[in-house]
């Protein structure tokens, strides 16, 4: 049995030691191995990238998208095509409560009051709960996105829902994703070709101007850098 098995954060930090310099293929064979069903693909739909390498290790697997309601219709639709086309299970999973669910309890336009508690509500804890039938999750955070990533291990252990994360181009580039996109012909949202960078909920997020970070139209001018889910 590997050792990644016995969940712990130990076990995932010599996992990332031992992967540290592997590829993001050896990475994805190495988890899927290791966890078979019980490993899944989070996917914002920005791009298909680790969709891509997962399902060609694990045809068949997990992917889990989360529906906020906020969505641009061009990332619904990447979500719908990455459906069509990969052999993968695509799941949307949807917050407890719908977006006039939400007004009606906090009051319209929560994402401008208190952005921390709308992406808990719609983001968080739909993806906790979602998890719950599963051991690791491969996403598709990289290091040079921003400092809050700067760190990120290929492997680490996710301690707040007991989970291994499973990060396998955490070293990789802009351009590197861009490559491996024009190589494999990986599918991608259409608004990273009308000036965004980083595609999240619709409210939340902007176009970039030269010279600008990958994720500097997230939230623009707010403190907040992530939506809480790696946080």
């Amino acid at each position: 049995m590997s050792p990644v098995l016995e969940l712990t954060a130990a076990a995932a930090e010599r996992a990332a030691v031992d992967l540290e310099d592997a590829t993001a293929e050896e990475i994805v064979a190495w988890a899927v191995q290791t966890f078979g069903a019980r490993v899944c693909v989070t996917a914002s739909m920005t791009d298909s990238v680790v969709i891509d390498l997962v399902s060609r290790a694990a045809p068949g697997v997990d992917v889990l998208f989360l529906d906020t309601g906020y969505h641009f219709a061009e990332t619904l639709g990447t979500r719908d095509a990455v459906a069509a086309t990969y052999p993968v299970n695509l799941l949307s999973i949807t917050p407890v409560r719908t977006v006039a669910e939400q007004d009606a309890m906090h009051g319209p336009r929560l994402y401008e009051r208190d952005p921390d508690l709308c992406c808990a509500l719609r983001k968080v804890e739909p993806l906790e709960r979602a998890l719950r039938d599963y051991d690791a999750w491969f996403t598709g955070l990289r290091r040079d996105e921003s400092p809050s990533r700067a760190t990120t291990p290929v492997v680490a252990w996710d301690e707040a829902r007991g989970k291994v994360k499973v990060n396998p181009i955490a070293g990789w580039t802009q351009d590197d994703v861009e490559s491996y996109v024009a190589t494999h012909g990986v599918l991608i949202n259409p608004l990273l070709q009308d000036g965004y960078a980083s595609v999240g909920c619709a409210p939340c997020t902007r176009r970039v101007a030269p010279g600008e970070g990958t994720r500097d139209g997230r939230w623009s001018g707010l403190t907040k850098v992530e939506c809480g889910i790696h946080t």
